[in-house]
């Protein structure tokens, strides 16, 4: 643009220049011939034409200059209203922008406002489920306490029966003795009879005793040697068995069997002082014990296998069937107490089935399945609050004489 600008200014120049010299002609021109005057006409003119052209020109220059002042005006208009745009939609976007980071961080405060309420709530119910825990704690305390003491008014109820029945009892042997003083008489001729007779009996019994040979030394070193390793296996047996009433004692805990669970620890209790006297024994003196010189003179079965024995190892199973009543008479009586089921298998006492037992005479075995025979019925009397099998002297529990027979069978030897 600037180019053609300059083209036309220098167009112009030279056309000035040339009308300048067509003014000084006139004065030559009458020297001058015709045709050149035309000629100058013409060039004048023409020169006038172009200077009209280029003053049509410049004026056209000028309006373009105008209308491109007036575009780049306008142009620079539209950039500044471009960038006024552009910079409102700057703005624009820079606040849309923040209201968003606003309405994150409102979103962002709410979330941990939620979680804080949510925390707090959690923290709420975690107290007051503590505080329910404690109050349940509370509660089952409380009611134990109750049930204890329900249980020493049931226990003292039953003493209390058992005393108002052993008055009875009493009273009733009174009447007795009164309606029999009228036959005293006849009784006692009678029993002078029976006594004679029993004191001709045992004076038989001790004379067939007095007969009996005594065991052969080969035989008593056997007895001896049995009685070593059944010492010995049963020390053994009481420790492990230790390990067994521990897991049985936190069982009962678990449980809430409180009843049955003294018994277990009174139990437990014996037993440790019988395994304590076990350990301390002195050594025992064989030579002098008349269990191993003394022949059997009773036959019993077990199991459907015969066994052999003197009176000795009788009095030791005799004892076995005792021991097993009076235990499962308390075992059956504290199931009761707990309002528990009826499982004499399920006590220890009967699984362990060693109260009493001092190592001697008969073996584990025999003293456990005696045992457990005594307990079983004890365990049923006591259950049910009653005496069939046994009776009551002293606060222990005994086998009736009759049942304690048919339980061990002894057959005598002949």
């Amino acid at each position: 643009m600037k180019d053609r600008l300059a083209n036309r200014m220098l167009v112009a120049g030279v056309i000035g220049a040339m009308s300048l010299a067509a003014v000084n002609l006139p004065a030559n021109a009458e020297q001058q011939p015709p045709q050149e005057q035309q000629e100058h006409k013409q060039q004048d003119k023409q020169d006038k034409k172009q200077q009209h052209e280029q003053q049509q020109e410049q004026r056209d220059q000028q309006q373009q200059k105008q209308q491109e002042q007036q575009q780049e005006q306008q142009h620079k208009q539209q950039q500044q209203q471009q960038q006024q745009e552009q910079k409102q939609e700057q703005q624009e976007y820079k606040q849309q922008r923040k209201q968003d980071e606003q309405q994150q961080q409102q979103q962002k405060q709410e979330q941990r406002d939620q979680q804080q309420q949510k925390q707090h709530e959690q923290q709420q119910q975690q107290r007051e489920q503590e505080q329910q825990h404690k109050q349940q704690l509370q509660e089952h305390e409380q009611q134990q306490r109750q049930q204890d003491k329900l249980e020493k008014q049931q226990h003292e109820q039953e003493q209390r029966q058992q005393q108002q029945l052993q008055q009875r009892k009493l009273d009733e042997q009174q009447q007795e003795q009164k309606q029999e003083q009228k036959q005293e008489q006849k009784q006692e001729q009678q029993r002078q009879k029976q006594q004679g007779k029993q004191e001709k009996q045992e004076q038989k019994q001790l004379q067939q005793q007095q007969r009996q040979e005594r065991l052969s030394r080969e035989r008593q070193q056997q007895l001896i040697a049995q009685q070593q390793k059944r010492l010995a296996q049963y020390r053994e047996h009481l420790e492990q068995q230790q390990r067994v009433a521990q897991q049985q004692i936190a069982q009962l805990q678990q449980e809430k069997r409180m009843a049955q669970y003294r018994f277990q620890q009174r139990y437990l209790e014996r037993m440790r002082q019988q395994e304590l006297r076990l350990r301390t024994e002195r050594a025992h003196d064989y030579d002098r014990d008349p269990y191993f010189y003394t022949a059997p003179n009773y036959r019993y079965t077990r199991g459907g296998s015969d066994y052999e024995t003197n009176e000795y190892g009788a009095k030791v199973l005799r004892k076995a069937v005792n021991s097993g009543y009076d235990e499962g008479y308390n075992a059956g009586r504290a199931d009761r107490q707990d309002h528990w089921a009826a499982n004499y298998e399920n006590s220890y006492a009967y699984q362990d089935a060693n109260y009493g037992y001092s190592g001697y005479y008969v073996d584990r075995e025999d003293y456990n399945h005696y045992f457990r025979e005594g307990f079983r019925r004890g365990y049923e009397d006591g259950y049910n609050s009653r005496n069939q099998y046994g009776r009551s002297s002293g606060g222990t529990y005994s086998m009736l004489d009759a049942i304690l027979s048919q339980i061990l069978n002894l057959q005598p030897l002949q």
